[in-house]
């Protein structure tokens, strides 16, 4: 188990690296000049040798030193200055990240909630045509535009209805709607991925064995179907919590919120490459992160992996 675990956690470290790496280098090939976009500005009376000098405090002496350097200061916990603001990147994730910490755990909840209901009750359901509905409606959710959504919502339940203020109001309220918009569809795989693993648990020889010794169909489905079908599910469910944060920068412009994803779209206007590669990094290592404690689950919540990864 713990050469396991020491490769697992070799293989998100090597991971991270790449993310790391590839997005510095994307980022260095982007056209135009945040710096001159900053500083040359009649207004702020800079100098071209003060441009320089600030050019050449961003940009290092060289290509590979740069990269050295600011790789090294990831890995010491200094992401450095924000182009854009000046101040500590560190202090930029840390005032963004709570808000869209509470966005996306709220999120990612009520998609598993919604994904539990539908994928049960397509199981469940009597009747063909039903099953049928309900199945379909993953694959609506997925192809439903998040900021569209999120303008749909806002006309029907704040402007039609009033129910959900869209200025003001507690911070429950505040969260109503983003957390809707980004749980619909991110539910759609974890809802398709249960119905398909509860199909293929209910095709297995034990479940007519079971239910020969009288055992209902709940109880049948709630303790021993849903058992062996929440395996390939927990895969899904990682993969989608490491997507929230990219998730959260179109449902946060929509509705104003101060979290990573407005964070995201200021840094991709002023191209303040510090934060974007910062914000890069933090959504790689949360979706590493995620995807590591659903590798160290698998052996605990299957027996039979205990072998394969002793």
């Amino acid at each position: 188990m713990t050469r396991y675990l020491l490769s697992r956690a070799g293989q998100a470290a090597l991971v991270l690296w790449a993310a790391f790496t590839a997005s510095y280098v994307l980022l260095q090939l982007l056209p135009g000049d945040s710096i001159l976009i900053k500083f040359q500005n009649p207004e702020l009376g800079l100098s071209p040798q003060q441009i320089a000098e600030i050019r050449a405090y961003y940009a290092g002496a060289s290509p590979l030193a740069d990269y050295a350097h600011t790789l090294l200061g990831f890995l010491t916990g200094s992401f450095g200055y924000s182009i854009d603001t000046g101040t500590p990147v560190v202090e930029r994730l840390a005032e963004a990240l709570p808000e869209t910490a509470r966005l996306a755990s709220a999120a990612f909840l009520l998609a598993v909630v919604i994904a539990v209901v539908i994928a049960f009750a397509a199981s469940y359901s009597p009747a063909s045509w039903l099953r049928g509905a309900l199945l379909s409606v993953p694959s609506l959710f997925i192809s439903v535009p998040a900021f569209w959504l999120g303008i749909l919502l806002i006309q029907i339940f704040s402007f039609r209805l009033r129910l959900v203020p869209v200025i003001g109001g507690s911070e429950v309220q505040q969260l109503v709607l983003p957390v809707l918009t980004l749980a619909v569809p991110i539910s759609a795989p974890i809802a398709q991925v249960l119905a398909r693993a509860i199909d293929q648990v209910y095709a297995q020889p034990f479940v007519p064995v079971i239910a020969a010794k009288g055992a209902s169909r709940w109880w049948i489905l709630w303790r021993h179907v849903a058992r062996n079908a929440v395996l390939p599910t927990l895969t899904v469910a990682g993969l989608t919590l490491g997507e929230l944060i990219a998730g959260s920068v179109v449902t946060e412009t929509v509705f104003g919120r101060a979290g990573i994803g407005r964070l995201t779209e200021q840094a991709v206007n002023a191209q303040d490459t510090p934060v974007m590669l910062a914000v890069v990094v933090l959504a790689a290592a949360v979706f590493v992160l995620v995807n590591l404690l659903v590798d160290v689950l698998f052996p605990i919540l299957d027996p039979r992996l205990k072998g394969a990864a002793a």
